[in-house]
């Protein structure tokens, strides 16, 4: 017999909720496999991130495409960074829970609200749709085809080898990128480190997305 408290019955809520949770995990904990490449499977949900302000090093960036675990192919642009520090992160995902009658509920993590100590990330890639900057400065930028073009920053090296990784394809690079008021739509992110200081996960019945 399903367990119940409060008349929630806890199992069909593990149920709904693992997966979610495990398909979002990659939005605050470190993966120590680098980036996510074009054939890592993401969860079908996109997810949204804003920062005060991220100061990347050789950022990289270039198109590619993530595969969602029911086959669908997602086009997205990769943004690489070396190492970054980011201030005011947060990033937060809808959960649907209407099968167990709950509705929608959103998970939303916090960190880096103290300037003194923001969130540091070393390895940092973002696979995303969409992406919206106050203001975006490139330092020693240089535009062109991935292949031969990107000699700064790192590509993910698990692209390299995927027949979605298009080496003729359109790229940029530059020695550093400050972004300000950043706000972005993405299907998967990691990193070799990922320091979230003054971290807070919460999950409420409230659309308290981040943007």
């Amino acid at each position: 017999m399903s367990q119940t408290f409060g008349k929630t019955r806890w199992k069909r809520f593990a149920v709904v909720m693992v997966p979610t949770l495990a398909a979002t995990a990659a939005v605050g904990v470190s993966v120590a496999q680098g980036a996510l490449a074009a054939s890592f499977s993401v969860s079908g949900s996109s997810f949204k991130v804003s920062a005060g302000s991220l100061v990347g090093q050789n950022f990289v960036q270039y198109g590619t495409v993530d595969t969602e675990q029911n086959g669908t192919m997602v086009p997205v642009a990769v943004s690489g960074f070396s190492g970054a520090t980011i201030d005011s992160l947060c990033q937060s995902v809808q959960v649907p829970l209407s099968a167990i009658g709950l509705g929608t509920y959103t998970l939303k993590i916090t960190a880096g609200q103290d300037p003194s100590n923001p969130v540091k990330a070393t390895d940092l890639y973002i696979d995303m749709t969409n992406l919206q900057a106050t203001t975006a400065t490139f330092d020693n930028i240089n535009i062109g085809v991935a292949e031969g073009g990107i000699t700064k920053g790192t590509v993910n090296p698990n692209d390299a080898s995927s027949k979605f990784y298009n080496p003729a394809g359109f790229a940029q690079e530059a020695d550093s990128a400050t972004l300000t008021g950043v706000q972005q739509t993405a299907w998967a992110t990691s990193a070799g480190t990922f320091s979230l200081n003054g971290m807070n996960l919460s999950l409420n019945n409230t659309n308290s997305e981040c943007f």
